[in-house]
């Protein structure tokens, strides 16, 4: 349900609850939801959007990446040290992080960009996934923002790592099919083996009840991730 005038702060105690954070000062969070457009045709004079968090998150979040794979790939030299960091902090991996908590829906936008799909836009979900980190680490402290990243980006620091570059392969997959069925694409594991610690996942991707593709990955979202792979590869 996207954001409106009557609702503000009861979809920022919605997302904290999906955060499992809660916001001393609940005004930073809102100018890392509110959007250049929105100010700009905000009736209110000097509204705070979120630009300048984003600035600060960028730069956090560099830091914090950096500051872990420099600690855990003591063999990898400086470049390729930087095209993990590069891969992991990229617009693409930033929006779907966004896509994952559904940040766009909690978004404050100007009606132009409301009605052109800002909510959806790769651009827009990447900026304020780091304008919230820095509203995080300005209302949290640096431990805190540290825990919050790397929750949501040890999957893709460990993929960068191994030399996959990103690729959010199940939006690009949806988006191939939608010109092109109706039919709903569904995925679901069909394996999993290992002890708890080594788990390896295999995810079929479907579309009605017809198989597309398969992937295997340490995680259920890297096995989704490897089976639109194999369904996009096979077009």
């Amino acid at each position: 349900m996207p954001y409106n005038n009557t609702n503000i702060e009861e979809n920022m105690m919605l997302l904290q609850k999906a955060l499992n954070y809660n916001f001393k000062n609940c005004e930073v969070l809102k100018e890392a939801l509110t959007h250049s457009s929105f100010a700009n045709e905000s009736k209110f004079k000097k509204v705070k959007y979120n630009e300048r968090l984003e600035f600060l998150g960028d730069s956090v979040l560099s830091l914090v990446v950096s500051e872990y794979i420099f600690i855990k790939y003591k063999h990898l030299p400086e470049g390729e040290l930087t095209k993990v960091r590069a891969n992991v902090v990229c617009e693409p991996s930033l929006a779907m992080r966004s896509k994952e908590i559904k940040l766009g829906q909690y978004l404050l936008l100007g009606k132009g960009e409301e009605f052109t799909g800002g909510r959806q836009r790769e651009s827009i979900l990447a900026d304020a996934f780091e304008a919230l980190i820095g509203a995080i680490y300005i209302d949290g402290g640096i431990q805190v923002v540290k825990q919050f990243i790397l929750h949501y980006f040890l999957e893709s620091i460990d993929l960068a790592s191994k030399g996959i570059l990103f690729r959010d392969y199940k939006t690009h997959l949806q988006e191939l099919l939608q010109s092109k069925t109706s039919e709903r694409i569904t995925y679901h594991v069909v394996n999993e083996y290992g002890p708890d610690h080594n788990k390896v996942f295999e995810v079929e991707v479907l579309i009605g009840n017809k198989v597309i593709g398969r992937g295997r990955g340490k995680s259920k979202k890297e096995a989704e991730q490897r089976a639109a792979e194999e369904a996009i590869k096979k077009g």
